[in-house]
């Protein structure tokens, strides 16, 4: 409303109108007239401040009493849980979110709204739409990341809710193996001073649990609060019995297939751990060069030396020759097996088939040809690890080389490491490692080497790579269904350059452990068979059954050896749980039963759209598409969108140590820093971790975060969302859109105010005939923004989506049409009154449903305070239609018309922006009958909307330009004249100016001379170069803007 102070757009980034130059020129020139007028009422608030100080300077002190402002009351919520809460009393003057979020998610929640509607117990005509949740870990409560995927998840589901669809939004957890179990073992260290060997495996199992219980719950309490509309009665967890059950399926299933299989192969080991880590738990760390760091799992006093090669020698067996290589793990040279060379390189055609000598273990290494080799790199010459290398075991593979595992599961040295190293630390064998060749003389040098350090995600620990008997899945096959699917058009990945990273992982897909040496987790349903009398290999995969029990697993076992005793037989279950991954993989068909033929299974599946973040494309959805295609022979989804990965808002991934990890939950209530700080202590971070992380808070909250609501916190995480790249997520930015509920409350309080209390909304949407032109391109405006808002929620663009509600909200209906209705209702037309009442009930009830699905709870605060249309008794507008296109709005004359108005408006404002004239007369001289008639037609609009015009004269292109008026020129066709003469005194006013253009002259000299000073280009950063050249430049600007001013009040004054 015009004596509203205007809100200024949080929305960075401008929507579909800001594609068309022109239509950004109209934004852009209404933000920066905003901004004007801001600035010119601070400063007028600056000039009154100051002179009331210098008054109370030289004025008696005099004790004041303090009024006492009541402050507002404390919200409390006395609807029953489930009820619909009683909105009969005035709607407050104030948008209070804690008031409006009250009761709305019970209510909806217990009258089924969440539930899949159906028709005699089949899907709606309309369609289904169907979304699984991506199981947020059981590790911890939600960050501002699930707040955005569930954010987008749920505006989705509301959207094809409203359509009519029969929805379903399943809600679950993940059981998190690796990630949960050391959160646990952290908090038993911490509280009980206890670890999980000290409680033995059932009893650690039954402390994770309760762990799970607590944490899944408020999980789910913080999914309630962010209104994610899932039905509660399908909520899963990965270690259900159910589900469990579905992964025991599909591992014997696949290892009867052979698709699964045992074998001794390199995996990713953490020494702390005690286990293999899959690829995604594994960070690379890029060194630039000499590096010292600690190292978890060894003496924290100690730093170690990396990002430097080592060169050494090894002397040629039975001969004075030696040939040098170098490595960055200088302890693996313990499990050295082979040296490997060019095949051309001339260098050591001489010495292939022979041996070089180990200089501690005297083994003989064998010198192998291999294109492997680049002769140009270093010697040539390649040390080969196969044990611990993945490039060196595929060499060795190829040339039959012996495996040595140098390492115990803990990290030191073995038996096979050799003496003097075995027992140490396996980086305290590296330095010991390099004193002993040094005595030897084999030592060669040291240089600086830019690598990469693999350190597991969880522990920070170094990686090891180990050799290890584990489960496998070939991916081969799977993969080129995968593949196909997303070739074919079955499976669409949105965006479109997810979709190229998606061929490349399939094209170079490889097989992937399963098997995790952990207690928490999915035990492998796998059992190695024990034969009375014999010692077999557990290696040996031959010795291997699996069963969907033990029963079955033994029947197999008899009947794999027919020729042993029955009694004679005994199984022993692998002590390994599965990788999460793989019980995750079967997410989309395991909650709906499967293996089980279940209706949800006929009905629900495959999924519509799994929405997750791209950095898990591959480590979790390439894993259910393969598995679905194989297991269920259809694709889990028939849409894949990949959102960005929030940040904080310096560009940094959110991380507990550096005290970013936000709760949306304080972002929704908010949060003291003191408050901030004291979660930081009762988390499981160390002592060191902890004062990092409360530096990071302190300078990024240093009041806490403020109470935003959970429609603000939505909305600004949806706009910023567009596909695109990473979001780096300002707070502040998120308080701004709490604002505009503010605004979007009042707007609707007023306009309700402007309906009265008995009106009664027409119940047909049709036009009467009888609309202004200010009802018809308001109209438009609402049928534009339908268009936009669905054809961006298809595309999942709702940065553009919601950049197209708050435009339509703010600048259309709030800044405009309300305006103009203010006349129109309070005037004595009744048609022109009826007639503005039911299109501004239109624009209210059609803008809370396009709004619903981003910002859930105050448009049904709203919604349900609105006067309803005969017949209608939807209780919710979450299951209301939402709202269609029509024809009938459509009205691009209006739109035209409606824009000479608006640009007549603007000049006619920005004239009496610089000329504060009561009463003013405004003159608008066309040059076309048409245009004139148009503008007559809305004087009363007009004057409305220009604060300070008291009448409107339209004048012809033929009549005479008004004497003593400020021009402002509209178009080629259009001119708004001020009369300014008699109602402005000039000579004061060009006094006022020409002291300012004298104080900007003095400050522009001072900044030039500054600027002109000896040694000034060379001793002053660029950065304050620039920043100086910045400010002449706006002081030049500023005289220009002034001077320009000066003449016109002399035209006028002389005119």
């Amino acid at each position: 409303m015009a004596d509203d102070k205007p809100v200024a757009s949080p929305v960075s980034a401008p929507g579909d109108d800001a594609a068309n130059p022109k239509n950004a020129e109209k934004l852009e020139a209404k933000r920066l007239a905003k901004l004007a007028k801001l600035a010119k009422l601070e400063a007028k608030n600056a000039a009154l401040a100051a002179k009331k100080t210098e008054q109370e300077k030289k004025a008696p002190k005099v004790t004041k009493v303090k009024a006492e402002v009541a402050a507002e009351p404390e919200f409390v919520n006395t609807t029953p849980k489930g009820q619909k809460k009683d909105l009969t009393a005035e709607l407050p003057a104030a948008y209070n979110p804690v008031a409006v979020e009250a009761s709305w998610y019970d209510y909806w929640e217990k009258s089924g709204f969440f539930k899949p509607a159906l028709i005699d117990g089949k899907p709606r005509p309309e369609g289904v739409f169907t979304i699984p949740i991506p199981p947020p870990n059981v590790t911890g409560a939600l960050h501002l990341g699930h707040a955005l995927t569930n954010s987008i998840q749920d505006t989705l589901t509301r959207w094809h809710r409203m359509q009519g669809k029969t929805t379903l939004f399943v809600p679950g957890c993940d059981h998190a193996g690796i990630a949960t179990q050391i959160v646990v073992e952290k908090r038993l260290m911490k509280e009980r001073k206890l670890t999980r060997h000290d409680l033995g495996r059932e009893a650690f199992v039954k402390e994770v649990f309760n762990w799970k219980d607590q944490y899944a719950d408020r999980i789910y309490g913080q999914l309630r609060r962010v209104g994610s509309s899932m039905d509660w009665d399908r909520v899963r967890f990965t270690m259900d019995p159910d589900m469990v059950e579905s992964v025991n399926e599909a591992f014997v299933r696949l290892h009867d297939e052979g698709v699964i299989y045992r074998e001794n192969r390199l995996v990713n080991w953490d020494t702390k751990l005690k286990t293999a880590l899959s690829n995604l738990e594994v960070e690379q760390k890029e060194l630039t060069g000499r590096t010292l760091l600690t190292v978890p799992d060894h003496d924290p006093k100690k730093q170690y030396e990396f990002g430097v090669i080592i060169s050494f020698a090894y002397p040629i067996e039975n001969s004075n020759e030696e040939i040098v290589v170098a490595t960055t793990r200088l302890e693996t040279m313990l499990g050295d097996t082979a040296i490997a060379v060019h095949p051309t390189d001339k260098r050591y055609l001489h010495l292939h088939g022979k041996f070089a000598i180990h200089p501690f273990q005297n083994r003989r290494i064998p010198i192998v040809p291999d294109d492997y080799c680049d002769p140009e790199f270093g010697t040539g010459a390649v040390k080969i690890t196969p044990a611990h290398d993945p490039n060196d075991y595929n060499l060795g593979k190829r040339n039959k080389l012996e495996f040595i595992n140098i390492f115990t599961d803990d990290g030191k040295i073995n038996e096979a490491g050799g003496a003097p190293f075995t027992g140490m630390l396996r980086f305290d064998a590296r330095v010991a490692v390099l004193e002993e060749l040094t005595k030897k003389g084999l030592y060669r040098g040291t240089a600086d080497n830019k690598m990469v350090l693999p350190l597991s995600e969880r522990t920070g620990n170094v990686v090891e790579p180990m050799l290890k008997p584990q489960w496998w899945v070939n991916c081969k096959d799977m993969a080129k269904g995968a593949f196909d699917a997303v070739k074919s058009g079955r499976l669409e990945i949105v965006p479109q350059q997810s979709e190229r990273e998606w061929y490349r992982w399939m094209e170079g897909i490889q097989d992937w452990c399963v098997s995790r040496q952990l207690w928490w987790g999915v035990r492998i349903p796998a059992y190695f068979v024990i034969i009375k009398g014999q010692e077999n290999d557990r290696i040996d995969g031959s010795y291997w059954v699996t069963g969907r029990s033990e029963t079955e697993a033994l029947e197999k076992a008899r009947n794999k050896f027919p020729n042993v005793a029955p009694a004679d037989i005994s199984l022993e279950q692998d002590e390994d749980v599965l990788d999460t991954w793989f019980s995750s993989g079967l997410w989309p068909f395991s909650i709906m039963g499967w293996p089980k033929k279940t209706k949800d299974m006929d009905m629900f599946y495959p999924n519509d759209l799994l929405e997750t973040g791209k950095d898990i494309l591959f480590f979790w959805v390439a894993r259910m598409v393969m598995l679905g295609i194989k297991l269920t022979g259809d694709i889990p989804f028939k849409k894949v969108f990949c959102h960005a990965m929030v940040r904080d808002a310096h560009g940094r991934k959110m991380s507990k140590s550096l005290g970013n990890v936000i709760d949306p939950l304080d972002v929704i209530s908010g949060i003291s820093l003191a408050d901030l700080h004291k979660r930081l202590e009762d988390g499981n971070l160390d002592a060191r971790e902890v004062v990092k992380a409360k530096e990071g808070q302190t300078s990024d909250f240093p009041n806490g975060i403020p109470q935003c609501g959970t429609d603000a916190m939505r909305f600004a995480l949806l706009a910023y969302t567009s596909g695109g790249s990473d979001i780096n997520l300002d707070i502040l930015r998120v308080e701004g859109y709490r604002k505009w509920c503010n605004k979007l409350w009042n707007a609707t309080r007023f306009a309700l105010m402007k309906l009265g209390s008995d009106y009664k909304p027409r119940a047909e949407l049709t036009l009467t005939g009888n609309e202004s032109l200010a009802d018809r391109w308001i109209l438009a405006k609402l049928n534009q923004c339908i268009q936009k808002v669905d054809e961006n929620l298809a595309s999942y663009n709702f940065m553009q989506a919601t950049s197209a509600l708050y435009s339509f909200w703010l600048y259309d209906l709030c800044d405009v049409y309300l305006e103009t209705t203010k006349p129109v209702i309070d005037g004595s037309d009744a048609v022109a009154r009826d007639s503005a009442k039911d299109v501004l009930y239109i624009c209210l009830e059609a803008g809370l449903k396009l709004l619903h699905p981003f910002m859930p709870f105050v448009t049904e605060e709203l919604y349900q305070r609105l006067p309803r249309r005969a017949g209608d008794k939807i209780p919710s507008i979450m299951i209301s239609r939402y709202p269609v296109l029509s024809k009938e709005w459509e009205n691009p004359k209006s739109e035209t018309e409606w824009e000479i108005v608006n640009q007549v408006t603007r000049a006619a404002r920005s004239l009496l922006t610089n000329y504060v004239i009561r009463d003013a007369t405004v003159y608008v001289k066309v040059g076309t009958p048409e245009l004139a008639t148009t503008i007559a037609a809305q004087d009363t609009i007009i004057r409305s909307m220009v604060k300070g015009c008291g009448t409107i004269k339209v004048l012809g292109g033929h009549d005479a330009n008004p004497a003593g008026c400020a021009v402002e020129s509209v178009s080629e066709d259009i001119t708004v004249y001020l009369l300014v003469k008699g109602f402005v005194d000039f000579d004061a006013e060009l006094t006022k100016i020409e002291t300012k253009i004298t104080k900007s002259r003095e400050a522009l000299a001072v900044l030039t001379k500054k600027t002109q000073a000896e040694g000034y280009a060379e001793r002053v950063k660029q950065e304050v170069k620039d920043v100086n050249e910045g400010k002449i430049k706006a002081i030049e600007a500023e005289i220009a803007a002034l001077e320009k001013g000066a003449g016109e009040f002399k035209r006028l004054r002389d005119a």
